[in-house]
């Protein structure tokens, strides 16, 4: 995933947006993927479980990818951009953080003596910039580099070695041992239950996992290392709509950033190009195997704000890092030798900023409104406590959906039931996709004024073409242009 966040955001600071943005794997495609891998139909599969689940998964990105595309290039998303504007955006982005925290707290929560410092400590690095009375916190906001807040800047990387380093104390020092329970055993009936549990705290808790000293110096990432991806209709339309979900994530963080750098917002064109760039973008991502689209990532809006710092040139240059990185199969191995529930407070945390991220794009509309207060509860409720598809768990089983689909299909009775019933239920069990779907009906249908909904106001093609300095954050390299002319639709 390291050469492809680092190849898309070099794509995209030049013929995309040309914002300053990271480009990475994003918690959007998390929940499709889980619940991919978690599905009935990949649960008896014996031989070569993962590499199959992988190909799906490539598959279904790759048909996503391609409709991301189409939106894009097509000028779509111009009309589509009138319709999505801060209380569609602001739930949107907060549920895609609320879905994982049933995740990551069940597995924090493993080895507290681990987590909890790493939580803490991250939280005192990220406000010790801010003015609070706790003993110390003045002496830590001296510190800087640069002239910059160090332990602000630097607060996961920071919190998270010092933590490891711990766990590692802990792991020498036989706390986390198995005592007496032999974790070798092959057959699982042999071990009891308390010595089964034992034996999988441990593994979540200890530091000394061989991946560092087992993995190669030199990994040259390509193409189809999976196989060749497999296409199927039921995974692909849900990839569909998630990436329709990804273009919302992305406007949002495009609007945000466009203001942050001292800049007038893109135009429609311009917020089109960068989404078709995304496209095609997770299209490698799908090629490359990475398990995950490449989008926009929401945390570029708190990073720019820590940092200060809003440079396509310093984006550019950390992407080359990022593909040097990539080729270095220890710097893999190293991150995946941290301990899982230290990872897991730490992804807990990151949730808990995607979801006020999220929200604090309430800002540009009348947030003490009635009318956007309840748009968003409601979507964020019907989102977090939905999903309101489970008819399963209702009495009404999966054979009564499959009934009503085949009498809405004659056409397709067999297998397409099947599989209509397989995108329906996955796509309804996802927070993020009925939050969207509830807040984008409500907010363009329930009467509000432009002020009240804070809706999006972008720049018009004339603007960019008469103000040089928009012209050069905006427009693409002349050669580019000259290629693209007859897309008017991109704002080239």
């Amino acid at each position: 995933m390291l050469f492809i966040s680092g190849i898309t955001t070099i794509l995209h600071s030049y013929f995309g947006t040309r914002l300053p943005l990271v480009q990475g794997s994003s918690f959007v495609y998390l929940a499709p993927a889980l619940v991919i891998i978690n599905a009935q139909d990949y649960r008896n599969l014996t031989e070569h479980k993962f590499r199959h689940i992988m190909r799906e998964l490539q598959g279904a990105i790759i048909v996503g990818s391609i409709f991301q595309c189409i939106l894009g290039f097509s000028g779509l998303m111009s009309i589509l951009l009138r319709l999505i504007n801060p209380v569609v955006v602001a739930p949107t982005v907060a549920a895609v953080g609320l879905a994982f925290f049933s995740y990551g707290f069940s597995q924090a929560g493993i080895c507290l003596e681990i987590t909890v410092p790493q939580i803490a400590l991250v939280l005192l690095f990220t406000l010790v910039s801010h003015a609070a009375p706790i003993t110390g916190s003045k002496h830590l906001r001296g510190v800087s580099i640069f002239g910059r807040h160090l332990f602000r800047i630097y607060a996961v990387p920071l919190s998270v070695s010092l933590v490891w380093i711990f766990a590692s104390f802990l792991t020498a020092g036989g706390v986390y041992n198995y005592k007496g329970c032999n974790p070798d055993i092959p057959s699982s009936n042999i071990l009891t239950d308390a010595c089964r549990q034992h034996a999988y705290t441990m593994k979540h808790c200890r530091a000394d996992s061989d991946a560092l000293s087992t993995a190669a110096w030199v990994r040259i990432p390509y193409p189809l290392q999976w196989g060749i991806p497999i296409f199927h209709f039921r995974t692909s339309i849900v990839m569909v709509i998630v990436s329709l979900v990804a273009s919302v994530d992305s406007v949002g963080t495009y609007r945000t950033t466009s203001l942050q750098v001292n800049s007038r917002p893109p135009t429609r064109g311009v917020v089109s190009r960068g989404i078709a760039l995304e496209g095609l973008c997770s299209i490698l991502a799908g090629l490359w195997g990475s398990g995950t689209g490449s989008t926009t990532l929401t945390e570029n809006v708190h990073t720019i704000n820590s940092t200060k710092v809003a440079s396509r040139i310093v984006v550019e240059l950390g992407a080359v890092f990022l593909i040097i990185f990539s080729f270095i199969g220890k710097v893999g191995a190293l991150l995946a030798s941290i301990p899982q529930a230290l990872a897991a407070a730490v992804l807990c945390f990151m949730w808990a900023l995607t979801v006020t991220l999220g929200l604090s794009t309430l800002q540009y509309a009348q947030s003490a409104s009635f009318r956007n207060m309840t748009i968003v509860g409601v979507a964020l409720f019907l989102g977090h406590r939905g999903p309101i598809y489970r008819l399963g768990h209702n009495g009404l089983g999966r054979d009564s959906l499959a009934l009503v689909v085949e009498l809405l299909t004659p056409p397709f009775q067999g297998s397409f039931p099947h599989v209509l019933d397989f995108a329906i239920n996955a796509l309804m069990s996802m927070n993020m996709v009925v939050t969207l779907l509830v807040a984008f009906l409500l907010d363009n249908t329930v009467p509000g004024s432009k002020e009240e909904r804070g809706v999006y106001i972008w720049s018009r093609a004339e603007d960019v073409a008469a103000d040089a300095s928009l012209q050069s954050e905006y427009s693409l390299p002349k050669k580019v242009a000259w290629c693209c002319c007859w897309l008017k639709c991109l704002g080239v």
